[in-house]
């Protein structure tokens, strides 16, 4: 029997679901049909660091539920341990299993330095990026595995920025390039460990992502988002937050992810694997056409879109 809600009785938790990538991920996988877990640290009480107000834990929740799915937003700093060990007991105890764990939690933009060596970036502001970047994904992946492993078919989806081929050139920062390939690591060695227990583990990045944040500092909206391809041309081939939602969303559901396991995908790739596209029905491939370039071609950008 086919149904239009393939991960209907599935239980998600998207670590880092008050904005972008990772709120866009929670909203498709509820579209799919999912219980999901979204936690951040803003709530409608509370403002974190980043400095965001308006996108809260709270609303990315309700946007679950308006998808189709069951959202249960729980506020969480996943640098605290004990936080993300009374989530997972929460998840434990409400439905004694756990499928799909997103790790996208991150917030670190504000303290990129870019084009600063790295003995001239303020030390703190570096090692946050790695607390925000890396070590919360250790946490979070240390406590939710036993959950997660319980029974075969679970997924970790560790999102970052780049794949293991597009991040082999330097990513302007030193600590960001370490935030950045850690996850893909990550991906790398647990899906060496999850594979003999029935588990899957990849790593995902969107393309030139359409944050609320980027939209912000491009001084655009998403109506008018095309208007900021005179600052940067590879503007032309951003994308919205659906399209990686998308395509974690059709990974998910894939009977044969497997294939997968250890790998970094792009948000292009996926949909080029899936048949899904962004919202305006386009397959922007960014990373791609970053790749065309790097190796000293003359791509067109109509061509990866």
């Amino acid at each position: 029997m086919t149904t239009n809600k393939p991960l209907d009785g599935r239980i998600a938790l998207v670590a880092g679901a008050t904005r972008g990538a990772g709120r866009a991920i929670a909203v498709q996988l509820g579209a799919a049909g999912a219980t999901v877990y979204v936690t951040g640290r803003t709530t409608r009480d509370s403002v974190s660091e980043v400095g965001r107000p308006t996108e809260t834990v709270e609303e990315s929740a309700e946007l679950v539920t308006a998808a189709g799915g069951a959202g249960v937003a729980v506020p969480t700093d996943h640098l605290q341990p004990e936080q993300v060990r009374a989530l997972v007991e929460r998840i434990d105890s409400e439905h004694g299993r756990l499928d799909i764990l997103v790790n996208d939690v991150w917030g670190g933009n504000f303290l990129l330095d870019f084009d600063t060596r790295m003995w001239d970036v303020d030390l703190d502001r570096g090692l946050r990026m790695l607390d925000l970047g890396v070590k919360s994904h250790i946490i979070t992946s240390s406590i939710a595995l036993p959950l997660l492993v319980r029974e075969p078919g679970g997924l970790v989806v560790e999102v970052t920025d780049g794949t293991a081929e597009t991040n082999k050139v330097f990513r302007e920062n030193f600590y960001y390039d370490l935030a950045k390939n850690g996850p893909i690591r990550m991906a790398f060695i647990l899906g060496e460990e999850l594979k003999g227990v029935g588990c899957t583990a990849v790593a995902v990045t969107p393309g030139f992502l359409r944050s609320e944040e980027m939209l912000d500092i491009f001084g655009l909206t998403e109506d008018n988002w095309r208007d900021g391809v005179a600052k940067q041309k590879h503007w032309a081939l951003s994308e919205s937050p659906v399209y990686v939602g998308r395509g974690v969303t059709a990974l998910a559901a894939d009977p044969e992810r497997a294939r997968w396991n250890g790998q970094s995908l792009d948000s292009g790739r996926l949909a080029k694997e899936y048949g899904v596209t962004d919202a305006d029905g386009s397959r922007p491939d960014v990373w791609g056409y970053i790749m065309a370039e790097q190796a000293g071609r003359t791509p067109q950008l109509e061509d990866y879109r």
